[in-house]
Order: structure tokens, then C-alpha cells, then sequence
């Protein structure tokens, strides 16, 4: 019988991550869960502790020291003696240390069944190595060989609409028993295959694979064209990773028998917390996490969740990855200084080699955030292209129209009906001014109409994904108090001028809580900033002209509330999509404007410009 955790007072929760651990502690005061003190230490899965509880014993450590409380007795969690000063009610965790979960995926049609099985497992907080599909053109000893030397963590198999045709996703089964694959931690245990195509295959594929690896089976992730059906996939995912991968990584089955709650893989986790936000609201919601070596993008549109992980975008250890696919003149345009494109390219270098390594001046402050801007747009566009409708509903009769099928499902991203952007990771949770992580947001993802610009003030988010689970209202309470910080309400309208020029783009008139009435005409090309401040609500009316649009259609009018921040009330003229090039005559000229109007940098910056 599962426990009852709606009562719980206090919530001891960890995240071991690839470098640190964090460990958070939760506390019931006034009816309200509030964060009280967060502790930190290395991640110890290496050499020469590789024990995981090592680190989680040290991070505790140091909330016990914050708190002046007792949570541990010797290498014991304290949970059957809890008063004011001693225990906790329950311990969660998340964990990604170890290279977090790494899956390989395969299905018939690559566009199809192929990227089914990959959104189930990214939901589920993987990082996909590889798509094997029957149709990617690959000869087989190449998919052979590619599933010998990556080595995943598990593979996720599917295929096939239920009733229909076995031929393929058994040649499938035949491809991984042929390269008979080894998992990554160790050797002495069998590969985790998940089956989750066409059920009349389900023989077959036990035939196959049930000799070689540990093949279980699930759900069908397609069981018809218009049906797609993650959730049993993505439970399985998790189910295993705690079985097999996690079991066998240094320290965990110590962790595990810690916790009271299965331990998820970090991403999935944060997932988690986007849905129940998401769900609790009735909003559509965009999340990223920047990390030195990937970023992560979430998505809940119309109650249907996407993940996307872009492993090679990152702020360090992939920040070369990032000035490379981005290009030089995108990465370039960002920049209202002259520099030199060898000197760009060594602090990139530099940063590599010592990723925990900030800014020092207000030059590479700036570099990086243009960098940062690059990464975050990259990853978005990758997320859209994943986070679509079914592809192949009523388009194909036959497997071989399926095979000649291009992708053609929607994304389902629609931006005008975007409500909240939160943004994670180093470069935007602990930038030198909110307003930075403002504009870095706003120019990489461009948002429409109306939108809550906000920040993951400390990355807590994994916690509350496995919180929310057990109890809803004590994750809410401190995402809604402790996590997030509201930056404020971006205004963005749709549409394009030639020329930035001085006509006017919109009539907007403002009706602040103190009963103040700001009424203006806005021209093209610009970026206008109100105080309101966090908490604080105001009243909005805005006429788009020129053609521009708010959501509402070309030169209509929109009422809304808008919530405040810590920048406030951020009207976007700029046109969409933002135009600014390299080669373009005024862009210093547009940037220094841009940049002052929000805020964005010092004084010193624009004098040494000279400005």
C-alpha cells in the first residue's frame, strides 16, 4: 500500500548531477511549503570515491550546518525520530550524474514510429544516441556497428500500427540481436530492449531478443495512425532505469533503499513540474535548461508534453558546438564592439578548458550571452521540428507510401498562444542583472502577443517534478514562491517593416495599480521597459497598426492583465522574425539602443564603446 504524504511538514530532496549535488530542504510554515536552505557538494561516481551517497551525505551535510538540524545519523537518513531540530518526513531525489540515462531508439519509418519512440523517450528524461529506422538508408552492418559502439544505457524498440504488418519491426529485432549490444555500466547483466510496436509481433520479437537481452514488453506507442501512446513507454523507461541502469551505476542501490519515492532521471523530472504547472494553470508553457554541454527544451501545449535535448549545445564543455552551427555572423551580431573573430574563437577555447570559469570582464560578459542566445534559439528550433502532430494521418495506405513519406505533422508550437517562457541554467538563473536574462530570452525565442518572462532562480525544478507526485501543493507552493522569479510580461506583435522608421506600430495606454494611466504611440524598431514591480497587476489596451498583429488578427485591438517582475512591462516593436544581420548598416546603432532601453549593461560598457 502506497504511504500517504499529504500531511507531510518537512521534504528533504537531492539532485545528483554530473558535477554537483543539491540538496534542498522544505518546510510547512503558515500553511505554506517554503524552500528554507539549499546545500551543495561534489558528485562522487568517479574515481576514487564512485559512490554516489558520498556526495548526497556531503550536501546534507552542509544543510544541517545552514539549518543548525540534525538529518542524518552515521550514513543514515533520519526519518523515525522527527521533531523541530531532527529528521525529515520524507527524502526524494533526481539524478543525471553518470551521463544520465542514454537510450537508443528504432522504428519502422523514421518520420513516424521513429520519432514516436523518440519523444517517449525523451519525455521520459533520456538522451537519444540514435534513431534506427528500416527507411533511414543505412546498410545494415553500419546500423550494426553503430549499436556495438555506442553502448546505451537500453533501447526502445517499436513499429507498426496494431493488426498490421510484422515484417519490418522484426528486421528491426534482428539488427539488435545481430549486434548483440553491451550496456555501458558494466557487463555482467543483460541489455534493458523495451518492445512497444504492432502487438502481433510480440512472438516474434520474443523469439528475437528475449535470449539476449532483457527484453520487456509494453503498450504500442502507435497503435493506429491517428493515436500516438507515450505514457506506458515512458513508464517502462523509468521503471528499468531504476532496475538496471541505475542498480549498476556506483552507490545507488544504497541511494534507493534511501528514498521514499523511485528516483528519476533529472529532466524527466522537470517535465514533471512543467506539467503540473502547466495542468494547475490550464496555461501553455516553454521551459529551457542551459548546461555546459546540452540543453534541454520542454514544451506542455494543449496538455500534450515534449522534451528536446540538444547535446551539443552548451556554455562549456559544447561552446565550441554552439559558435560552430550557430556560424560566426550569427553569433557576431550580437555584439555592439568591434572584436576580433581570433580573439572570440580563443575565449571560447578558453572556456572549454575550464568550464567553471565566469565572465571577468564586461566584454565576455557580453560574448557569452551571445553565444547563450544562439544555443537557446538552436534548441528551440530543433524542439519545434520534434514537437508536432502525428505524421501519416490519413496521407498513406500502404507501408511502402509510409517509407516514401516526408515529414509533414505541425508543430505544435504556436507562439500567440504561449503563456509563460522559464528559463534555467547558469547563463540565465545567475546573470548580473534580471534584465539580461530578460532580452537573452526574448531574442532567442521571440515570443508573441503576450507572455510571463520567467527564471529558475536556483534550478530546483527536478525536486518539485518528484514532489509533485506525493504532494501537488507542497511542489507548487514553492515553485509559485521560492523557484521562480517573474521577470514580467513581454508585449511582442507579429509583422514586418522594410525599413526601421519612425511610424508608428502601436497605441498601447497602461492602467498601473497606483492609478497612474500611461498612454503612448510606439514606433517600429524599438524596445520600451515599465516598472511593475513583482506581485503587481495592470491593466492593458494595445492598438497594433501597420498591418502588425497581437493574436487577435492584423490592427486589433487587445485587452489584457499583465503581471509585473523584477523588469516589469516589456513592449517589442522589433518585428517578427528579427531581422539583424551581420552586415546590417545600423546594427551597433540598433543594439545600443535596444540594450540601454531594457537596462542590459553598465555605463562602463557604452563609454568604452564611446559612447
Amino acid at each position: 500500500m502506497e504511504k500517504d504524504y499529504s500531511s507531510i511538514e518537512r521534504v528533504l530532496a537531492t539532485d545528483c548531477g554530473s558535477t554537483t549535488t543539491k540538496a534542498i530542504l522544505i518546510e510547512k510554515r503558515d500553511g505554506i511549503y517554503r524552500l528554507i536552505k539549499r546545500g551543495e557538494a561534489p558528485t562522487t561516481v568517479e574515481a576514487p570515491v564512485e559512490n554516489v551517497t558520498k556526495g548526497v551525505l556531503n550536501a546534507i551535510s552542509e544543510l544541517e550546518e545552514l539549518t543548525n538540524k540534525v538529518f542524518l545519523r552515521g550514513e543514515t537518513i533520519i526519518k523515525d525520530q522527527r521533531d523541530e531540530k531532527t529528521g525529515t518526513d520524507i527524502y526524494i531525489s533526481t539524478s543525471s550524474a553518470g551521463g544520465g540515462l542514454q537510450m537508443m531508439v528504432a522504428g519502422v519509418v523514421k518520420g513516424m514510429t521513429a520519432e514516436s519512440a523518440e519523444r517517449a523517450a525523451l519525455g521520459a528524461g533520456a538522451i537519444v544516441m540514435d534513431i534506427i529506422a528500416t527507411n533511414d538508408l543505412r546498410p545494415i552492418h553500419e546500423k550494426i556497428e553503430r549499436i556495438r559502439n555506442l553502448r546505451p544505457d537500453m533501447i526502445l524498440l517499436s513499429g507498426g500500427t496494431d493488426g498490421g504488418t510484422i515484417k519490418h519491426v522484426v528486421e528491426l529485432a534482428e539488427i539488435i540481436k545481430a549486434a548483440n549490444p553491451k550496456p555501458r555500466l558494466g557487463i555482467s547483466y543483460e541489455l534493458p530492449v523495451i518492445y512497444a510496436g504492432n502487438i502481433k509481433a510480440r512472438d516474434e520479437i520474443k523469439k528475437t531478443l528475449e535470449d539476449i537481452t532483457a527484453l520487456q514488453i509494453t503498450d504500442n506507442i502507435r497503435p493506429s495512425m491517428e493515436m500516438e501512446n507515450l505514457m506506458p513507454a515512458r513508464l517502462m523507461i523509468q521503471e528499468l532505469f531504476l532496475e538496471h541502469v541505475m542498480a549498476h551505476a556506483p552507490g545507488y542501490k544504497h541511494l534507493m533503499n534511501w528514498t521514499d519515492v523511485d528516483i528519476m532521471p533529472t529532466p524527466g523530472a522537470v517535465g514533471l513540474i512543467m506539467q503540473t504547472i502547466a495542468k494547475q494553470r490550464d496555461i501553455n508553457i516553454v521551459g529551457v535548461d542551459i548546461g555546459g554541454a546540452t540543453t534541454d527544451v520542454f514544451s506542455v501545449f494543449k496538455d500534450i508534453f515534449n522534451r528536446t535535448v540538444s547535446a551539443n549545445l552548451g556554455m562549456s564543455y559544447s561552446v565550441s558546438q554552439v559558435f560552430a552551427e550557430a556560424g560566426e555572423d550569427n553569433v557576431m551580431r550580437w555584439l555592439p564592439f568591434e572584436v576580433d573573430t581570433k580573439d572570440v574563437r580563443n575565449r571560447i577555447k578558453n572556456k572549454m578548458i575550464r568550464p567553471t570559469t565566469i565572465p571577468q570582464t564586461i566584454e565576455e560578459l557580453v560574448i557569452e550571452q551571445a553565444l547563450a542566445r544562439e544555443a537557446l534559439r538552436l534548441a528551440f528550433i530543433q524542439h519545434k521540428s520534434l514537437a508536432v502532430g502525428l505524421k501519416g494521418v490519413q496521407q498513406q495506405r500502404t507501408i511502402s507510401d509510409a517509407f516514401s513519406q516526408k515529414a509533414s505533422g505541425k508543430t505544435l508550437i504556436n507562439m500567440f498562444q504561449l503563456n509563460m517562457l522559464v528559463g534555467s541554467g547558469g547563463v540565465l538563473s545567475h546573470a548580473p542583472r534580471r534584465n539580461q536574462s530578460a532580452l537573452m530570452i526574448i531574442d532567442a525565442f521571440q515570443p508573441l502577443g503576450f507572455t510571463d518572462l520567467t527564471v529558475d532562480s536556483i534550478f530546483m525544478m527536478p525536486q518539485l517534478g518528484v514532489l509533485s507526485q506525493v504532494n501537488e501543493k507542497a511542489a507548487t507552493d514553492v515553485f509559485e514562491k521560492d523557484c521562480l522569479i517573474y521577470l514580467g510580461t513581454s508585449i511582442c506583435p507579429a509583422g514586418l517593416l522594410k525599413k526601421m522608421n519612425e511610424k508608428s506600430v502601436m497605441e498601447i495606454r497602461i492602467e498601473m495599480p497606483d492609478g497612474k494611466i500611461i498612454e503612448e504611440n510606439i514606433n517600429y524598431g524599438e524596445i520600451k521597459v515599465y516598472p511593475l514591480g513583482v506581485g503587481e497587476k495592470a491593466k492593458v489596451y494595445v492598438k497594433p497598426l501597420q498591418g502588425f498583429d497581437l493574436g487577435e488578427g492584423k490592427n486589433k485591438k487587445v485587452e489584457k492583465e499583465v503581471h509585473g517582475g523584477v523588469v516589469g512591462i516589456i513592449i517589442d516593436t522589433r518585428g517578427r522574425p528579427l531581422k539583424l544581420g551581420l552586415a546590417d548598416d545600423r546594427r551597433v546603432e540598433k543594439l545600443l539602443k535596444w540594450y540601454k532601453a531594457i537596462d542590459m549593461y553598465p555605463d562602463t560598457l557604452y563609454k568604452k564603446i564611446g559612447e
